[in-house]
């Protein structure tokens, strides 16, 4: 063999990006398959090519019985298995022993040179279909290799086929995956020629080639998209903690930032929403909700549930469970549409949340336990004059936070802040002191709680006049109601009087004619009116 065809398949592996050993080796293969072709082959041989020169040599193995049938008996071992259908081992007909075996039996095993003179045209046709098979196997495994570290990549593609099973995409030119009908999103359309932007969602290999499955549902679709996008995510400035979606339709996404003077959810919406729009447009329309990352779970799941205002969460640390209390004007924003603001943020802070109006709340009378801080979730328990708790978070071993006015309501029977409107700011340190103890500060606390008690009974006795007053005015506006019934009642009566007095009204009385009606002479001053006859 001439060097020239050392040298092309040489050129071919630098061009297909293949190892030149690997096509050396595989030239090999195909020399031992021409030369099987021969009419007096040797049954086992090996062929040894110099890729210098370009020479090779056929070496005939003699192999003694007893080592062949002691190779066949392994090989049947090795390719024995069990018919799933009928349940026997089946084995194989022909087997046939590895050509490496024989590298551990070099010391039982004769060689002898039987190198052909010519292989003729059908040899010559095997090795040229044994080193095209070689090289797109080699292409095979370059791609499998190539793409089976990318899965969770961003990948841009044009279509170039689509039915109802899958949409054909080429990633380039001699690669193209499969955008399956399950990882589509509902309502997208593919055209051909058009360009898509997905995830590689899976890579195996098979025996047609690596198979290469895309995903436009999958919630890394969204983080690749925005590391496109935001520069501060590719750097490592702001990081998206979770994502929650449902394809098509809303995305919640949680971002945190690990450098100061950074905004997570500013650096993401970019200028004038510039960033997330494009995000947007390439999802087809799909509302994005950024969400700022907690380490507090009350406040995370607060913002989880955006738009929606949310007045309070109360959570449970062992049952991963949270209840967030809403405006009643609020609650059906934070359910959303078919439960799905509310089944978004569950996905996306990990916990269950159960919402609740504030009507609903107080009904059931589920305000106990803000004095235990298992129960409030880490939050301060105190309340303030408004009557709603402190958003700070609690101290480690407290369930009030840092603030000594705080701090000091430990030494009352209850949370609100109205036990120390009395006390000025040295009192207040005294009540705050941990140094010191209950007796210490006892005058203090009895002073407290008679303020909190006259204040309670101030309140009462304020809530009781309003309710009199009402009361008042309810019975004021009774008593004119009742009296307007009396008058209308009396007119009635004076109309069916008068009807029985035989009194007829004036619109009801018959007319008179002119003609007959009789008319009265006037009679002068001083004279008399003869009498009629």
């Amino acid at each position: 063999m001439s060097r020239e065809i050392v040298e092309a398949m040489k050129a071919l592996a630098d061009e297909k990006g293949i190892d030149p050993e690997r096509l050396i080796a595989a030239l090999e293969d195909a020399l031992l398959s021409a030369y099987k072709k021969q009419p007096d082959s040797a049954r086992y041989a090996r062929v040894e090519l110099n890729p210098e020169s370009g020479d090779y040599r056929v070496i005939e193995l003699l192999v003694p019985e007893r080592l062949e049938a002691q190779l066949i008996v392994e090989t049947i071992d090795e390719e024995t298995y069990l018919d799933e259908e009928t349940g026997e081992y089946v084995e194989p007909q022909e087997p046939e022993i590895d050509p490496r075996k024989f590298d551990d039996y070099r010391d039982q095993i004769t060689e002898q040179d039987v190198t052909p003179d010519d292989f003729g045209r059908i040899a010559a046709q095997t090795a040229k279909q044994v080193i095209l098979q070689r090289v797109r196997e080699a292409e095979r495994d370059m791609m499998f290799d190539e793409f089976q570290d990318r899965v969770g990549e961003l990948v841009n593609g044009i279509v170039q086929q689509s039915d109802s099973r899958y949409t054909l995409v080429q990633l380039r030119v001699g690669v193209e995956a499969l955008l399956p009908r399950s990882e589509q999103v509902d309502g997208e359309r593919y055209d051909h020629g058009q360009r898509v932007k997905a995830v590689i969602k899976e890579v195996s290999n098979s025996t047609k080639g690596p198979s290469i499955i895309l995903s436009r549902r999958d919630p890394e679709l969204i983080k690749a998209l925005f590391e496109l996008e935001v520069p501060e995510i590719a750097d490592g400035l702001v990081e998206i903690a979770n994502v929650a979606r449902e394809p098509g339709y809303r995305s919640k996404i949680a971002v945190v930032s690990y450098a100061d003077g950074v905004d997570p959810v500013g650096a993401c919406v970019g200028p004038r929403g510039s960033r997330v729009r494009m995000v947007v447009s390439e999802l087809r329309g799909e509302k994005i909700d950024i969400i700022p990352y907690n380490d507090e779970p009350a406040r995370f799941v607060a913002k989880a549930l955006s738009p929606a205002r949310v007045r309070e969460v109360l959570v449970d640390d062992e049952q991963r469970q949270a209840t967030v209390i809403v405006p009643d004007d609020q609650l059906s924003l934070a359910i959303g549409r078919e439960g799905q603001n509310a089944r978004l943020a569950a996905r996306l802070t990990g916990w269950r949340i159960d919402i609740r109006s504030e009507t609903e709340f107080a009904t059931d009378g589920d305000d106990a336990g803000f004095g235990d801080e298992e129960e409030t979730g880490g939050r301060c328990a105190a309340i303030q004059s408004s009557g709603r708790r402190c958003p700070n978070a609690s101290l480690p071993g407290s369930a009030y936070c840092g603030l000594p006015a705080h701090q000091a309501l430990s030494r009352f029977s209850g949370s609100s802040i109205v036990f120390l409107a009395s006390f000025s700011d040295e009192e207040m340190e005294r009540l705050s002191d941990p140094d010191l103890s209950q007796e210490d500060v006892a005058d203090l606390v009895a002073r407290g709680e008679e303020g909190y008690a006259e204040a309670a009974e101030a309140a009462a006795i304020a809530q009781a006049a309003a309710e009199a007053e009402e009361l008042a005015a309810i019975a004021q506006a009774a008593a004119e109601a009742e009296e307007l019934a009396a008058e209308a009642a009396g007119l009635e009566e004076t109309d069916v009087d008068a009807e029985d007095a035989g009194e007829v009204p004036a619109e009801d009385a018959e007319p008179i004619d002119d003609a007959e009606a009789p008319v009265e002479q006037p009679v002068a001053e001083g004279e008399a009116q003869e009498p009629t006859a």
